[in-house]
């Protein structure tokens, strides 16, 4: 483990959490109570569970752990049980077995009233088709969640439009869903989870159904926007781009199953099985890799040669490649907090490029 890599897991633990998956599963069939004992005690599969009891196996024995202010992706192909698993942290599916904690309560013990509000106030959440009203303004389908909680009417729209500012559409609050364009109306649905002021946001692939250029730019809207306002978000998607893009950390499912969990350099770097390799595979490695991954050992005085070029710990991949450029130099000096924390050479940078695991 490199110094830098010992840092960010010091400060990630320091941190509170506010999500915990613990061993959750969740099989669907009339015999699903037997049926998950079988699977907990691992001696049947995936297909033996279906052909056995008649149940499919959608979650299968997930734990993970989501920080505050943390973009947690969870990203899989269809039907790998994303969707499902996003729906657990506000109990809008109850779990065949395991625990869902928000806050330290877990969610499939609080009673009416405790769900409810734990819906209407601490989590806000952000569906693929995000089912507006076209019969309200902008401004209404952003003020109904407020609406729900019987708030005055002059309080949830002041709320509604500062949620429309904050996403950029305070000119359209009183036009009509109708009048706006895909991109937009994903904005809408963002401002109608974000009025009620939640510190924890689901989005269940919003960005999925829109034209490849408008999808970038609220990939990189959200990320500066969750950010912004310190949001614990939970965001599931099939596409690993996106997931890098939006994602400090990102959990890849298979068959229910979590088959790793990394940051997106980690899964990009170090892919646990055949199976996220062929993820990672096509994936450029320029902006993602950072000095740090790949540097070697520091090295002593007398091995520095007067003016080697230098490098931030946290600077990526083209950065770097653009200095050896530069100045000709088949070694970088890599930086951190004024002192000489390594060296990349030549090599290290051809390998990265390549995908080779330098480390």
């Amino acid at each position: 483990m490199n110094m830098i890599t010992q840092v960010q897991k010091s400060q990630a633990a320091q941190r509170a959490k506010v999500i915990e998956c613990r061993s959750v599963w969740k099989l669907f069939g009339n015999n699903s109570a037997t049926a998950v004992q079988a699977a907990e005690r691992g001696t049947l599969d995936k297909d033996r569970i279906l052909k056995q009891f008649g149940c499919v196996v959608a979650v299968a024995d997930a734990s993970f752990e989501v920080f505050e202010g943390e973009t947690f992706c969870i990203m899989g192909l269809s039907g790998s049980g994303k969707s499902t698993l996003i729906r657990h942290f506000n109990r809008l599916i109850e779990p065949s077995a395991g625990e869902v904690v928000v806050r330290g309560k877990d969610v499939c013990k609080l009673n009416g009233n405790d769900l409810r509000t734990l819906r209407a106030q601490h989590i806000g959440m952000v569906f693929q088709h995000v089912a507006l009203l076209p019969y309200r303004t902008v401004l209404q389908n952003v003020s109904l969640p407020l609406e729900v909680q019987q708030i005055s009417k002059s309080k949830r729209l002041e709320t509604s439009r500062a949620a429309l500012q904050t996403v950029g559409l305070e000119n359209w609050a009183d036009r009509y869903p109708g009048e706006l364009s895909g991109g937009m109306q994903q904005r809408v649905g963002i401002a109608r989870a974000l009025a009620a002021d939640p510190e924890i946001l689901l989005m269940d692939e919003p960005f999925s159904a829109l034209d490849p250029l408008i999808r970038k730019q609220l990939q990189i809207e959200f990320r500066q926007l969750s950010t912004k306002l310190n949001k614990t978000s939970i965001f599931i998607t099939h596409d690993l781009e996106e997931a890098i893009r939006i994602g400090d950390r990102i959990a890849i499912m298979k068959e229910g199953r979590i088959v790793q969990i990394g940051t997106p350099e980690e899964i990009v770097l170090r892919p646990r099985d055949e199976y996220v390799a062929e993820f990672v595979e096509g994936i450029s490695r320029l902006h993602l890799v950072k000095a740090h991954s790949i540097m070697g050992r520091t090295p002593s005085v007398t091995q520095i040669e007067p003016g080697t070029p230098q490098a931030d710990i946290e600077d990526d991949l083209q950065t770097m490649i653009d200095l050896a450029l530069k100045h000709r130099s088949d070694r970088i000096l890599i930086m951190h907090q004024g002192q000489v924390a390594g060296t990349v050479t030549r090599e290290s940078l051809l390998k990265a490029v390549r995908g080779v695991d330098v480390v």
